[in-house]
């Protein structure tokens, strides 16, 4: 199947945007490689005895004589959050399997996990976002020893994941395998659970009733069963070849679980610079694989948040993307999952009716994916349109061909017969700057808003407005100094129940923010994530009450109704956001708010490679535009 052309064409862009960043990245990879033997071999004799002392006899030999690779596993694990305290028992279980292969495993490091369920609407929410290059920066810490040829990631969750492949991209010329810990089992379904929310904001349910419903839903081990960010992260690793096939959705506490993890840390021992399959992550991810993941996500009406971390994992590579690039795909991919938010089922019933394997054949088969990539398996992601199953005797994983036919069409579809034609995520714009929608789970007649401005500083003086009674109207809520200078960009899922009764209701409303809503962002059209944000010049700090505010999925337009005259007479609208500074451990992250970019650079404090003195050749050419050795194209080819 010849490739769509939106999809040709975003692609080229991205890569001719991209060359001279892109090529300092691989510049940065070749300059970090050690051809021929393991990383740990540059290391003096001091350096390598503090590497292994502590370690068992024979491993310890395979460590000093620097033959066999290392591993390094880099872990989220901790037993609060329920989507990683699986991981407790997956060291064990790596160490083991890469023992058989001939290689040693260590327990490189730790980083941060933090749920955005635990800390939704509370002061901790305000360092979510920028534990993302926290765990970055903690996975580069844990690699710095230099001693490991291959790394095993273990995370699942929001900023985790994301964090931990930038961090994997600034050790690109190292392999890396990334493994989940797997969903919860079905609990409270989830459409139950937003209704016993919705009472709750109308005051028809009890705080006891409250909780046990969520107590309900979320209920064991693994990760949230809805959507959201977590579980876009899950199957974006696979979509860019950085699981093995399948992986993503197997509950924990499985055989098949525990086989999954051993088989990939196999597979990280396998393709270290010491084999003959060097593949490392830097060369993973690349523009194609970065398109891939961006298809991927509309494809199945995944997170918002992706619109930031996507497009900060493509800067770690070198790799530049905006959101002109989301909206201009997600106009032709057609929308082939209803997950909850976007519909009733969950991530087991996705998993159950075909699951990523079957997402992948699909959009390979209609030309909106790239299959000339390479993934954690060699060349080509079509080695991806597959699931895992237990060996005969249960000791090991197979894996066989997808399912041709969705096993149930109310949760999952081909490409030839899509719940929707396009993937119901849209960029707004106007003269209040720049913004998303995700328009999958808003009905048609929902998806266009007029009406007159209210303005909130805070999701408490919004609730407190909804409480008093005051906002039985059709209205715009503009909350704003939600951006990531303001107050690191919570997500706002405060606001969902009350908008939603409203809109219920009868009234006309819509939410414009710079702040965040993910994953789990629903029925009322939301314009988030606008940019540039006030502090760094935005416009939404000239809106005031009572001003015509239009928010248009169908046209693209996010603008204040406001004579061109008044608008630029008025000033800035400044607020005191010197409590969200202090307290909670807000004042460790000050570095972040004061360095970090635009929403749509991916809000991050990370800058774009930039070019070294090398002999390299910049991005595979030459002075002349010949494709030469240090290309992607080539890389496996050269080094067959």
């Amino acid at each position: 199947m010849p490739l769509h052309p939106v999809l040709e064409k975003v692609t080229a862009r991205v890569i001719q945007r991209s060359r001279v960043s892109r090529g300092a990245y691989l510049a940065h990879l070749e300059a970090a490689r050690v051809k021929g033997r393991t990383q740990r071999g540059t290391l003096s004799c001091t350096n390598l005895a503090h590497g292994f002392a502590a370690f068992p006899a024979n491993d310890k030999l395979i460590l000093k004589e620097v033959k066999q690779p290392s591993v390094a596993i880099i872990s989220a694990y901790n037993d609060m959050l329920s989507a990683h305290q699986p991981f407790e028992t997956f060291p064990a279980i790596i160490k083991d399997a890469v023992r058989k292969v001939g290689a040693v495993a260590q327990y490189a490091g730790g980083t941060p996990a933090m749920c955005d369920g635990v800390t939704q609407g509370q002061p901790g929410m305000e360092l979510s976002l920028f534990s993302r290059d926290a765990i970055a920066m903690s996975a580069a810490i844990g690699l710095s020893h230099n001693m490991f040829d291959s790394v095993l990631y273990l995370g699942v969750c929001d900023k985790i994941v994301p964090g931990l492949l930038i961090g994997a991209l600034h050790f690109g010329h190292l392999p890396a395998v990334f493994v989940p810990a797997g969903p919860m089992t079905s609990g409270l379904s989830n459409k139950e659970k937003a209704a016993i929310r919705q009472r709750y904001a109308q005051g028809k349910a009890t705080r006891e009733e409250l909780l046990e419903g969520e107590a309900q839903s979320y209920h064991g081990a693994g990760t949230c069963t809805f959507y959201g960010t977590a579980n876009s992260n899950q199957l974006l690793m696979e979509i860019m070849g950085l699981h093995l096939p399948g992986a993503a959705f197997i509950n924990p506490g499985t055989p098949l679980r525990d086989a999954l993890t051993a088989a990939a840390a196999q597979r990280a021992a396998q393709i270290t610079e010491m084999g003959n399959e060097y593949i490392p992550v830097g060369h993973i991810v690349d523009e194609k694989s970065i398109i891939n993941a961006v298809v991927g996500l509309l494809a199945t009406g995944g997170s918002t948040n992706h619109t930031l971390h996507l497009v900060a994992i493509a800067k770690a590579a070198g790799v530049v993307i905006d959101w002109d690039d989301f909206n201009e795909l997600s106009a032709v991919v057609p929308m082939l999952c209803r997950i909850y938010p976007n519909g009733d089922s969950d991530v087991n019933h996705f998993h159950a009716a075909g699951g990523t394997g079957f997402v992948i054949r699909e959009l390979l088969d209609a030309g909106l994916l790239h299959d000339d990539v390479n993934t954690i398996l060699g060349k080509g992601l079509r080695a991806h349109c597959a699931e895992p199953f237990l060996n005969d005797d249960a000791s090991g994983v197979i894996f066989k061909e997808a399912p041709l036919k969705s096993a149930d069409e109310k949760v999952l579809r081909g490409a030839a017969d899509p719940f929707s034609k396009d993937g119901g995520m849209v960029l707004v714009q106007g003269n209040l700057g720049r913004a998303i929608m995700k328009v999958s789970a808003v009905k048609e007649e929902h998806r266009s808003v007029e009406a007159p401005a209210l303005v909130f500083d805070s999701q408490e003086a919004f609730m407190a407005a909804y409480k008093a009674g005051t906002l039985d109207r059709d209205f715009v809520a503009v909350l704003r100094f939600q951006g990531p200078k303001a107050n690191g960009m919570p997500e706002l899922h405060a606001l969902t129940p009350a908008l939603a009764n409203l809109q219920d209701a009868g009234r006309k409303v819509a939410l414009v923010t710079d702040g965040r809503m993910s994953g789990a962002s629903g029925k009322v059209p939301a314009a988030i994530h606008v940019s540039p944000e006030i502090l760094a010049g935005g416009p939404l700090g000239l809106v005031r009450d009572g001003d015509i505010i239009r928010v248009d999925a169908a046209s693209g337009t996010l603008e204040a109704l406001v004579s061109s005259d008044v608008w630029h007479g008025r000033s800035m609208a400044q607020a005191d956001l010197s409590p969200n500074q202090i307290g909670m451990g807000r004042e460790l992250f000050t570095m972040f708010r004061n360095n970090v970019c635009a929403a749509e650079q991916g809000a991050t404090s990370f800058p774009l490679p930039s070019p070294i003195q090398t002999t390299v050749p910049l991005h595979g050419e030459d002075n002349v535009g010949n494709t030469v050795p240090g290309s992607d194209e080539d890389f496996l080819a050269k080094k067959a």
